[in-house]
């Protein structure tokens, strides 16, 4: 290993929406002294990794974006991925962000060193790096999974998860199984009816689907939000408090609740005239329980002469095909895997060591456990992006992820302006945090019954957070200076800067 010479104010792991909006914000307070790592070779995250036919983002466009860098000209509603990849990668030209960013550098591992407060990141290559503080940016669902499919390797067809499209494969002709009716499967399937000979839907659940009312955006509106941004902020506010008041059914069970089902019912009604399909498809747990299906093409796509919805589970697959548990055999060309991803309930892919050689592995075991989402106890100057218990059911992911940024920043300056070895949340503080919110999640839908990827197998709730948007933000503009162990280096240094962080205690 190469060991480094300088160490970072600061180091981002990950060049997505996340990782790019972090470094503009950091660079905003002064924080010049960083560099970003990103496995892969160019800007993007999940909107680079995602490219299946039918990629889209599920909240308006207007919404799924910081509010300090707006994008007026959006094409559509419901943008592409392609043009979502576009604007992360404008937001990191516009701020000058793309000569601090490491392509193909992949961290491995984290080791935290008491004596200098400095994090040590290992990575797949022979450099390492130093920094006094790292945000951990790389996502919530960085890595796909494959599902465990009795049979699967020895199936002989052509195989393609959707989180890795293989764009050179040809559908027309071809018969293909997708496996999956989650938010990737609704996008891809009607896209795939419209090419390839037959297309057959494996479910194991259906969802609740609620319609997706996606339009162009005209260019008068992309023209008034250009000139007028205050128009633009105003359209994003109205998005936000719709989405907001939609928590009162989608985060707990409501009279609401049943009006989302009743909607839902009727979508399906409208749209699927046969009796026994509408019985496939409808959903047997509590509307927000799992996440959210926004379509308005995916029950026609199913009725289509060239597709077939099949509910029987999955016995094996064979060299040939599926075979499913009512002995029926299907022969394929291919097969889709929309099968999702491999969620870090646990913590990120690799070790993580903090004060004392403790492993965040090893503590997280039984479900992830931090303090705001964002730090844990014995993990000094470390800042979990979309970290445990941030996950929202009803409004944008980016909302949450600013408040984040927010926060970090806050206590990064913290740490670099009071020139601190590190900054520790106190565990009992941490501990009181967890306490109130595994309470609060027990009153939400995600606790009612259903199987999803929110829970861990003993039915731990790690990933979402049993509130409003507003509260969270709340929270996290609430920086408290007592909540933490702040030590000193023991050299003193001057200032980074004559401005110091005010906090409030």
């Amino acid at each position: 290993m190469t060991m480094p010479n300088h160490t970072y104010d600061t180091l981002i792991v990950g060049a997505g929406f996340t990782g790019i909006g972090a470094a503009i914000k950091l660079a905003e307070a002064g924080v010049d002294d960083f560099v970003i790592l990103d496995r892969s070779d160019r800007i993007g995250g999940t909107w680079r990794d995602n490219t299946y036919p039918g990629a889209a983002c599920d909240i308006p466009s207007l919404l799924y974006s910081f509010s300090f860098v707006k994008n007026p000209t959006w094409s559509r509603a419901y943008s592409p991925a392609g043009e979502i990849r576009q604007h992360i990668e404008d937001m990191a030209d516009a701020f000058d962000v793309r000569r601090r960013i490491r392509f193909g550098v992949e961290v491995n591992g984290l080791e935290f060193g008491e004596a200098d407060g400095v994090w040590i990141v290992k990575t797949t290559g022979s450099k390492r790096f130093r920094a006094k503080t790292v945000v951990l940016a790389s996502g919530p669902l960085p890595d796909h999974k494959w599902p465990d499919i009795r049979g699967l390797e020895t199936y002989e067809g052509h195989k393609i998860h959707s989180a890795r499209w293989d764009h050179g494969y040809d559908f027309a002709g071809k018969r293909v199984a997708v496996i999956g009716t989650g938010a990737s499967a609704v996008q891809i399937i009607p896209e795939l009816v419209k090419h390839a000979e037959f297309v057959k839907v494996f479910q194991r659940t259906p969802g609740w689907v609620t319609p997706r009312l996606d339009v162009a955006m005209p260019a008068t509106a992309q023209t008034l939000f250009t000139k007028v941004p205050a128009v633009q902020q105003l359209a994003r506010q109205i998005l936000f408090w719709g989405h907001e008041a939609s928590a009162t059914a989608l985060v707990w069970d409501s009279p609401l609740t049943g009006l989302v089902a009743r909607l839902g019912k009727a979508h399906l009604r409208r749209q699927v005239k046969d009796p026994w399909m509408r019985r496939q498809l409808t959903p047997d747990f509590t509307p927000g329980c799992k996440r959210m299906l926004v379509s308005s093409d995916y029950y026609p796509a199913l009725q289509q002469d060239n597709c077939k919805l099949i509910d029987w589970p999955i016995a094996t697959m064979s060299p040939v095909g599926i075979r499913t548990s009512d002995g029926v055999e299907h022969h394929l060309d291919a097969v889709v895997f929309a099968t999702g991803y491999d969620v870090h309930l646990t913590g990120p892919p690799y070790p993580i060591t903090g004060i004392g050689g403790r492993s965040l592995a090893d503590e997280w075991a039984d479900g992830a456990r931090a303090y705001k989402s964002i730090q844990a106890s014995g993990y000094p100057n470390l800042f979990f992006m979309t970290g445990p218990n941030s996950g929202p059911g009803h409004n944008s992911l980016l909302v949450y992820v600013e408040g984040q940024i927010d926060y970090a920043v806050r206590a990064i300056t913290t740490v670099l302006d009071e020139n601190l070895r590190y900054l520790d949340v106190r565990e009992e503080v941490q501990q009181r945090y967890n306490e109130r919110i595994q309470k609060r999640l027990t009153k939400t839908t995600w606790m009612t019954g259903c199987n999803s990827w929110y829970l861990t197998k003993d039915g731990f709730n790690a990933s979402m957070f049993p509130g409003f948007a507003t509260q969270y933000l709340r929270q996290m503009r609430d920086f408290r200076f007592g909540d933490y162990q702040a030590i000193a280096r023991d050299t003193p240094q001057s200032k980074r800067r004559s401005r110091a962080v005010t906090t409030s205690a």
